[in-house]
């Protein structure tokens, strides 16, 4: 059961709200039909945000976002003034980090990770959304629109899927280096300190997740069948635009922005030309459709 605390942190469930709901232990090996009908003793929560701007009256449709390692939910901070103006943001915390567990016997992979989505959609009583994710996140994000087509409305991509970068360097790596040199050394600071605690069991189940991953064996992209819009930046240290390209063109009906940064994490620090190329990327699917 939830509480209402303010405005920007409401735990109701509903528009504007925040809410935890259990969620099942996931294993790789069970049918996701199986897996979604499952559910724990409320010892396992995943948390999500949930926030609509616009009028009362209107009833919009859904966008997630979905974060990568090392973050939560609350990353998507500079996005949200524009997309919940449109759209209902469903934000969930991925198992192990800001508030959400990680449930018992969950076997970390990009699939349980797709189902985990899944369930918080289900829970939210979201049919189909548009989906978005940023690097570990946009691998996510890629596994969710492959499993579920019907249910994914558009999908958009920055910065991802994370490079093997993240995976074979499992050591920090400088703010400075994932931000750009562009960004203000306040938001720097703030991203440093977000990193100085890291939850170790949800970073360690990510990156296994990841190298489990391989684009061309698992035929992820081909099975992709809604629109999808991919967005790198120039000059990143995490993929060339050439091996992003190859992935994009994997996708049946997709297309590629490239952002003019030397920063890999786009989504934070170029948050407004990327939440700008997904809002019109989205309006003009929908006018075509």
């Amino acid at each position: 059961m939830g509480i209402t605390v303010s405005r920007r942190d409401l735990l109701h469930v509903g528009y504007g709200a925040t809410a935890a709901i259990g969620v099942s232990a996931l294993a790789g090996g069970v049918a996701q039909a199986q897996s979604l009908s499952q559910c724990s003793n409320a010892t396992e929560d995943a948390f999500y945000r949930d926030d609509w701007f616009g009028e009362p009256w209107r009833k919009p449709e859904t966008a997630v976002l979905i974060h990568g390692n090392d973050e939560s939910s609350t990353v998507w901070y500079a996005w949200m003034p524009r997309m919940a103006q449109e759209f209902r943001v469903i934000r969930p915390d991925l198992p192990g980090f800001g508030r959400s567990r990680v449930p018992q016997r969950f076997e970390w992979s990009l699939k349980s990770l797709g189902i985990f989505i899944a369930r918080v959609l289900d829970k939210a009583g979201v049919e189909r959304a548009h989906i978005i994710g940023a690097k570990t996140g946009g691998a996510i994000a890629m596994q969710f629109a492959a499993d579920y087509p019907d249910r994914t409305l558009t999908l958009s991509i920055a910065s991802g899927p994370a490079s093997v970068i993240m995976i074979s360097n499992p050591s920090p790596i400088p703010q400075r280096d994932r931000l750009g040199s562009h960004v203000p050394k306040e938001m720097v600071e703030y991203w440093n300190t977000m990193f100085a605690s890291p939850p170790e069991e949800g970073t360690k189940g990510l990156r296994t997740a990841l190298s489990q991953f391989d684009l061309a064996r698992d035929g992820v992209l081909q099975r992709i069948k809604a629109p999808a819009l991919i967005m790198t930046a120039d000059k990143s240290a995490l993929q060339s635009v050439e091996k992003v390209r190859a992935y994009q063109r994997q996708i049946p009906n997709s297309r590629l922005v490239v952002l003019d940064s030397d920063a890999y994490h786009i989504a934070a620090a170029n948050a407004e030309e990327c939440a700008t190329n997904v809002l019109a990327f989205i309006k003009e699917t929908k006018q075509r459709t």
